[in-house]
């Protein structure tokens, strides 16, 4: 009985013992679950936490938008793409009349006038054109201009309502004689106060120096006039106004552009020959070509690629042929060369069969004389074969 006892005491002992071991250390756990904050990290509020879980599941959701409208995202970027194009165009067009409106300013300023009959800057009226014309001639060649005036180029009011109602200009092209003020430069100022149709450069005539005429006309058309193109061509050349104004159209939304008769003829490297090339080893080997370029009957440019020759006509280099020297101004920049073959017809019979098929051509000239062969006594028949409906040109839009 007193084993018994015993053990039995012993049980009871332990049994408490547990219970008193148990609420001991609830006890401590209760006093201690107060979870110790981190030295300089705060605890996250309700408020925050619930924040967290919107932020969460807001992207979740674009992430599920994302793969679900990619399509829409990718017309998003193309969008955004042609407006980037359509800023810097219209970055580029405010440039490019900023440097215009310096050339006239600087034209005053320096006391060179870009014409005779200029009063005031055309860009100063804010007038657009579509396309100015320089018609290259020299002082030997007033039968010449003659012809021109009796055929392709209107006269007097008509020459003015070209300009107003359709937007073309047209001049012939002439600088100043080494002697200035002598007989040669009288004589044009007394046909410029006939006709009205000149713009005199400044300029030396002579015929080693068509490069820098060209160079000069450009810089002092885009001075003047703000136009779509510019356009030079000789005055021995047949020219259907209408015709080229159409043409050109074509490309008003193209920002560099050049058009004309792409050719690639050769570097003539022998001395005495016509179209000689002195710095023919710039070429390469000898019977190499020269690369493509425009030829030098007539060709247009865009207002983006006058400008570009006007801002850089100092540094610009000339070559011994006007039309080469001009492609090579291009060379290296984003130009879009337009080959049309309507810029270079042949005279009749040929400009006169494409005619009768509803192809007329722009320009027609013998590839043997470089223009129209005797072209004072031969541009009223070539008119009279392929010009264009006399309406064509008041009657076109542009």
């Amino acid at each position: 009985m007193g084993l018994k006892s015993r053990n039995l005491v012993s049980r009871k002992l332990t049994f408490f013992l547990c219970i008193g071991c148990f609420l001991a250390g609830m006890l401590f756990t209760d006093r201690m679950w107060t979870e110790p904050e981190a030295k300089g990290i705060s605890r996250q509020t309700g408020t925050e936490a619930e924040n967290l879980k919107l932020l969460a599941e807001g992207c979740d959701t674009i992430s599920k938008d994302v793969r679900r409208d990619s399509k829409d995202i990718i017309g998003e970027v193309s969008r955004t793409h042609n407006a980037v194009q359509t800023l810097d165009k219209t970055i580029s067009n405010l440039e490019m009349e900023l440097v215009a409106a310096r050339a006239v300013q600087d034209s005053i300023v320096n006391g060179s006038p870009l014409s005779d009959d200029l009063s005031l800057p055309e860009p100063v009226k804010k007038r657009k054109y579509l396309m100015v014309i320089g018609i290259n001639t020299a002082f030997s060649s007033r039968r010449r201009r003659d012809s021109v005036r009796a055929t392709w180029m209107p006269q007097g009011d008509k020459l003015r309502k070209l300009e107003e109602e359709k937007g073309i200009v047209m001049r012939f092209v002439i600088g100043h004689s080494a002697t200035s003020g002598g007989i040669l430069d009288r004589a044009i100022e007394a046909e410029e106060k006939k006709h009205g149709d000149f713009l005199r450069l400044e300029h030396i005539e002579g015929y080693l120096e068509l490069s820098a005429k060209t160079k000069t006309f450009f810089t002092t058309a885009v001075a003047v006039w703000d136009a779509d193109f510019y356009v030079k061509v000789d005055d021995d050349v047949h020219v259907n106004i209408g015709t080229l104004g159409a043409t050109l159209s074509r490309y008003k939304s193209k920002p560099r552009v050049y058009v004309g008769c792409m050719k690639s003829g050769p570097v003539l490297a022998h001395k005495g020959v016509r179209y000689h090339e002195p710095e023919h080893w710039k070429f390469g080997e000898e019977g190499n070509k020269y690369f493509r370029h425009a030829t030098g009957q007539l060709y247009a440019i865009s207002r983006d690629l006058a400008t570009y020759i006007s801002i850089n006509r100092n540094v610009l280099h000339k070559y011994a042929n006007e039309d080469v020297s001009l492609g090579s101004w291009f060379i290296g920049l984003d130009v879009e060369h337009i080959d049309d073959r309507r810029l270079c017809c042949g005279t009749p019979p040929d400009c006169e069969w494409k005619a009768q098929a509803g192809n007329i051509c722009v320009a027609s000239f013998d590839w043997s004389c470089s223009g129209i062969c005797k072209s004072a006594d031969r541009i009223k028949d070539v008119h009279k074969r392929c010009g264009e409906d006399e309406n064509a040109l008041w009657s076109a839009s542009f």
